[in-house]
């Protein structure tokens, strides 16, 4: 799956000691200034996944932190082969620390979450085995949620419901970090900008099987939010730009008659206008003649946009529509199977 542009390349990528095919579950975890709160993630990931029995791994991405969570992460590493490394460059946000998580991971199940500690790993282990229930993604929900009022619980709630009625998709917590997904749905589907809380709608709309669970969610111990008010914004603009192209990319030809009924209706109101007006219209002078130049551009470019939404059609169906279902190799659904997993 593309993740991103060169620029999004990471300065340091460190390799574990466990080899690319005996990795059944990766973890991703994107990190930014959580220096404090590194040491005792790590021991509770340890302590809640090493006795699922599986071979794991966990791919912390420093989204170049300023603080010392660079050299924390190494020093988990030196000590734990399961730990592997990613930094960036310079600071570009979640989504792509997310995204360049999903690259590197080696696991046939994927989980996230964040570096904060206010997700709990001890959840992990409910997330995968539900995941082995024939769900392709299962997305956690937090319903006791230890986070401010206004600033976080509000805009949350509200944002989530905007994205239920937008996108029809029933997940109560889209924002929450949590989630699990198998191989082929992260590798099947881009994100940029705010949109890894979008996953869910994403899958949803290639045919993804979700599942929801409670999760726990504690109070943040170190550090403080690096998300504020003006996040919403970002999420918004995000929200209206998944809407549309997802809605663009199935039916294609309403957008282009939207777009031609200005040009479309506007002569015939201006001659009625006209009509109903005390003189009569006359295009004898050299305003009336580029009125009915510029009006005839209009009715031309209305019969262009509907022509080309007729064409935009033809794309579509021809070439395939961008909500296919998930398929493995054979055609068959895309059910990956792997040792104790699913």
């Amino acid at each position: 799956m593309p993740h991103g542009d060169p620029a999004n390349s990471p300065a340091q990528h460190d390799e574990s000691g466990i080899s690319a095919s005996a990795v059944e579950l990766s973890l991703v975890i994107p990190v930014f200034d959580e220096e404090q709160n590194l040491p005792q993630l790590h021991a509770e990931i340890t302590r809640h996944v090493a006795p699922m029995g599986l071979s794991w791994e966990v791919v912390y991405v420093d989204d170049r932190s300023v603080d010392r969570s660079f050299e924390v992460l190494m020093e988990l590493r030196e000590r734990d082969e399961h730990v592997r490394v990613v930094r960036f460059r310079r600071y570009f946000g979640q989504t792509p620390a997310m995204s360049a998580g999903f690259e590197h991971s080696r696991g046939d199940v994927v989980v996230t979450l964040d570096a904060d500690l206010q997700n709990d790993p001890a959840d992990i282990p409910a997330l995968v085995a539900k995941l082995g229930e024939g769900y392709d993604i299962v997305v956690g929900w937090r319903k006791n949620r230890q986070d401010g009022l206004v600033l976080r619980k509000v805009p949350s709630r509200i944002a989530n419901r905007m994205i239920a009625r937008l996108t029809g998709a029933t997940v109560h917590d889209t924002g929450c970090t949590l989630k699990a997904f198998r191989r082929e749905l992260v590798e099947n589907l881009p994100i940029y900008a705010e949109q890894h809380r979008f996953l869910p709608v994403l899958a949803l709309a290639s045919g993804a099987r979700i599942a929801e669970i409670v999760v726990n969610h504690r109070p943040r111990i170190h550090g403080v939010s690096k998300y504020g008010i003006g996040r919403a914004v970002r999420v918004a603009l995000d929200l209206l730009t998944m809407k549309m192209l997802s809605s663009f990319a199935k039916s294609p030809l309403p957008y282009f008659t939207l777009l031609s009924i200005p040009f479309v209706v506007t002569p015939p109101l201006y001659f009625v206008a006209a009509l109903l007006s005390s003189e009569a219209p006359t295009f004898d002078s050299g305003w009336g003649q580029a009125a009915l130049f510029t009006l005839g551009l209009m009715i031309s470019a209305g019969v262009y946009f509907v022509l080309l939404g007729l064409l935009a059609e033809l794309v579509v169906k021809v070439f395939g529509r961008s909500d296919r279902p998930l398929s493995s190799a054979d055609g068959s659904a895309a059910v990956l199977r792997t040792g104790g997993v699913a």
